[in-house]
Order: C-alpha cells, then sequence, then structure tokens
C-alpha cells in the first residue's frame, strides 16, 4: 500500500534539530489518567509516551509538529506498515518540488523510515527516518507528523495494535 503521508524536508528539519535529541529510549515514571497501552504524544517535551500502568511508561524522543502543522487531542492507530512507500503530497511537494513522485519503501532516502503507524487522522502518521533525519528528533520538524529513530519506531510498531489509541497534548 502506497502512504501519503507528509514530512518536512531533510535540510529544514536539520536546521530545527534541538539539543538533546540524541536522549535514548527508556522506561520511566509516568503519571497519568491515561490507560496502559495508551501512546501519549508530549509535544512541549518532544517526548512519546507508550503508557505501561503503574506509574510507567516507555519515553521515546521524537520530532513534532512545526509551527503552524501543530495539532492535539485524541486519535487512533489505524494502520501499521513496513517499510511503507511514500509519495509527497502537495504542501510538501510545493516546499520542494524536486522530491520524485514516490520513494519506495526501504530506499535510503524514504522519510518514512523502517515502520509507519498512521493514525485516524488525514495523512498524520507515527513513523522512522532517514539516517540525514535522524538529527531532527527533538525538534518541530513536520508536517503533522511524528518521527522516530527507525530502531524506536521499531519497538513502538511491535508494542501497539490497530485501535491503540493516541493523545497528543500541546
Amino acid at each position: 500500500m502506497i502512504l501519503r503521508l507528509v514530512f518536512i524536508s531533510t535540510l529544514l528539519a536539520g536546521a530545527l534539530a534541538l539539543p538533546g535529541a540524541g536522549a535514548a529510549r527508556e522506561k520511566v515514571r509516568y503519571e497519568t489518567s491515561a490507560a496502559p497501552g495508551t501512546i501519549v504524544i508530549d509535544t512541549a517535551r518532544r517526548k512519546l509516551f507508550f503508557v505501561l500502568g503503574d506509574g510507567k511508561a516507555i519515553s521515546y524522543p521524537v520530532g513534532v509538529p512545526r509551527r503552524g502543522s501543530e495539532w492535539s487531542g485524541t486519535a487512533s492507530v489505524n494502520g501499521k506498515y513496513v517499510r511503507p512507500d511514500w509519495i509527497p503530497p502537495p504542501d510538501v511537494r510545493a516546499e520542494a518540488p524536486n522530491l520524485p513522485d514516490r520513494v519506495r519503501g526501504g530506499a535510503p532516502n524514504n522519510p518514512m523510515g523502517a515502520r509507519a503507524i498512521t493514525l485516524d487522522r488525514s495523512d498524520i502518521a507515527i513513523h522512522g527516518s532517514t539516517q540525514r533525519m535522524r538529527a531532527s528528533i527533538g525538534g518541530a520538524v513536520s508536517h503533522g507528523c511524528i518521527r522516530m529513530r527507525n530502531e524506536d519506531v521499531i519497538d513502538l510498531y511491535d508494542r501497539v495494535s490497530v485501535g491503540t489509541p493516541v493523545l497528543m497534548t500541546p
């Protein structure tokens, strides 16, 4: 299946990366009213939490939507894809008209990376990254998607299923 998902060009993404982007995935104390198995994306902290329950979660560093592309509220996982193809949507093509029409899954320049977890919002996913885009993790860099390191999105992909609730906080 071809996914039409959004990202920002790698040049701009690298320019907006924040210090601390290399912080590792870790099990942390996390008090929340969200049920175990929920994904909570904390935009301000640039972290995604997979709620384990009993005051614990797995924390992942992420890239979040840039100014003008932010969103908040609830969503749910509606698809899971391994090395998906990517077709640049019109807003991304307008910024970078030289992009190819399609980037095959698994290609080193595919911004979806190793996995994509799609949400029930138009063209929004939690996805991996290219090697060049890794530096953007920790920044406000996307057109709405949540960007992760490939090893982290693979770990999260294996923990979630279609229907998993997602909460995006400002």
